[in-house]
This record gives C-alpha cells, sequence and structure tokens, in this order.
C-alpha cells in the first residue's frame, strides 16, 4: 500500500481589502493515480463487498473523502 500523505497544504494571497475573514491555509487532496506511472500487474484487491464500498477495486488507488471543510 502507498504511505504517501494525499493531503497537500498552501497558503492563499491575503489581501488587505478582502472582505471575508481570511483562510490561513487552504488543503487539496491528490489523487494516489498521480504517483503511479502504469498499473502493474497482481495487485492485491478488496474483497467484492468492499471494493464497492470503497469505490475501487485496488487498495492503491483508494482515497478516502473527507467531507469537512478545513
Amino acid at each position: 500500500m502507498m504511505l504517501t500523505n494525499q493531503i497537500r497544504c498552501w497558503q492563499p494571497f491575503i489581501g488587505p481589502f478582502d472582505p471575508c475573514k481570511p483562510m490561513l491555509v487552504k488543503t487539496f487532496v491528490t489523487p494516489p493515480n498521480l504517483f503511479i506511472p502504469f498499473q502493474p500487474p497482481r495487485l492485491p484487491q478488496f474483497p467484492p463487498y468492499e471494493a464497492l464500498q470503497k469505490g475501487t477495486l485496488w487498495p492503491l488507488f483508494f482515497s478516502p473523502y473527507d467531507c469537512r471543510q478545513q
């Protein structure tokens, strides 16, 4: 299983006249397929029911979705 951190952070520009409260750090998720140039043969697979829940058959390509705003 790939152990890279999929969550990246950046600091947006904060203008002196922005009307909203500034967000000092924003985050985004990089999908795991960005780091894999091709799909290797004989990858481990989730069981069918778990694959349906996670949205992918291969654990290497799984990326959890976090709906909380940061």
